[in-house]
């Protein structure tokens, strides 16, 4: 098994995770067309940071904002690979929530909107793609911090964009020892993106290959550069698990809360988030609200089950044990409506062979809105193609 660990101890920035990718092996001509194709002649050149050798990938982009509809027009007209745009598309869809979240609906992305960000968005794809790892890690991401000036004015960091992306992913965080942006909202949608396992889950390794990127600053206490690290490893070690489990009682809250709490917790960060009918005291109907956790999630997550759920208290489960199948993600190329696509599918794993298929939500939610299928028939579709491809190579039984 091949994995990129991604090391953003000072931080990252699309140019930066760019260039690190490419000094790790990514294919240049194909990043340069893809770059080339939404901006122009991208330049790479060998820089010094602190001693440190690092490739440094410049835009020459003027800056614009847009909205995400243009901004995924241009994705449109990249020459890039299928499988790479569709990965921008879902860096940019982070993005977006995480811009609407903060400004409210129908907000442009200001300078992540930029053209120098959609070839940021689209080269590093492409770079990834071109390497084809079975699994990306990230090490815990650098911050910064301090004020800067935005858009909007002067913005604490990590900017605000920043900490919504990564508050809706799985990537861990350290301030970091400067007072400046250290991570782009780029560099945290890109990491947040990529990253498929969590580095505690890599079991012992080669190292294949390092990779630098450089960040435009070369300041002189330390490398600004992005650090990736191509390893070999014999497997990940998904055999086990520790988590929390967070639940309460409520009796007093609607459908329509519960369904919205539930969302909200898997937007902030919870493995899974389920509602159970009981039967309370004095035979009041209520509900069991149980929420799987990350243990460094807990506290976030117990204060929004709180905010939102007005329950007094939470019990929590600390530190259980939890068997873990192996997973991956697996990409089919399927046909609907005269176009192809292609979707994603999660599969179990035991015993090496797959044992279970189930389409990526996003992906088939988007096909079917843009084909007129029902969301059914393409999830049906998707893993009926997935099943048929997997037992001609062997691995599902028929």
């Amino acid at each position: 098994m091949n994995v990129v660990l991604f090391d953003p101890f000072n931080g990252a920035a699309g140019d930066m995770i760019i260039g690190s990718l490419l000094d790790l092996g990514a294919d240049e001509d194909a990043v340069r067309a893809a770059m080339r194709s939404v901006v122009g002649e991208p330049t790479i050149e060998r820089v010094d940071r602190c001693g440190l050798q690092a490739l440094q990938v410049v835009t020459h982009a003027p800056t614009q904002h847009r909205t995400l509809q243009e901004v995924l027009d241009r994705l449109a007209e990249s020459d890039a690979p299928k499988e790479a745009l569709e990965m921008a598309h879902r860096v940019f869809l982070r993005i977006h929530r995480a811009e609407e979240s903060i400004h409210g609906t129908g907000a442009h992305f200001h300078e992540v909107g930029a053209d120098d960000a959609i070839a940021d968005v689209v080269g590093a794809c492409t770079a990834l793609h071109s390497l084809a790892p079975d699994g990306v890690a990230v090490l815990p991401v650098a911050l910064g911090r301090g004020f800067s000036t935005g858009a909007h004015g002067i913005f604490p960091i990590p900017a605000p964009a920043t900490v919504a992306i990564l508050a809706g992913s799985d990537l861990q965080t350290v301030p970091g020892g400067e007072e400046r942006e250290l991570c782009t909202p780029t560099g945290a949608a890109l990491l947040a993106e990529f990253s498929t396992i969590r580095p505690d889950e890599i079991g012992p390794g080669r190292i294949l290959a390092v990779g630098y990127g450089a960040g435009s600053r070369n300041t002189p206490e330390r490398p600004n550069v992005l650090r990736s690290i191509f390893l070999e490893t014999g497997g990940y070690n998904r055999g086990s698990d520790r988590i929390d489990i967070l639940e309460t009682n409520v009796d007093d809250v609607t459908g329509e809360m519960l369904a919205y709490t539930l969302g909200r917790l898997m937007e902030e960060g919870a493995r899974d988030a389920t509602a159970i009918p009981v039967l309370m005291k004095k035979g009041r109907s209520g509900h069991i609200v149980r929420v799987i956790s990350s243990p460094e999630t807990t506290g976030h997550l117990t204060e929004v089950m709180a905010r939102e759920l007005g329950t007094l208290g939470i019990r929590c489960l600390p530190m259980v044990h939890r068997a873990v199948s192996e997973r991956t993600i697996e990409s089919v190329k399927v046909r609907f409506g005269g176009e192809e696509w292609w979707i994603d599918v999660k599969c179990g794993w035991s015993e090496g062979r797959i044992t279970s298929i189930k389409a990526e939500y996003e992906q088939v939610a988007r096909c079917a809105q843009e084909t007129g299928l029902s969301f059914r028939e393409v999830a049906a579709g998707v893993e009926a193609t997935a099943r048929r491809l997997f037992i001609e190579r062997g691995m599902l039984g028929p």
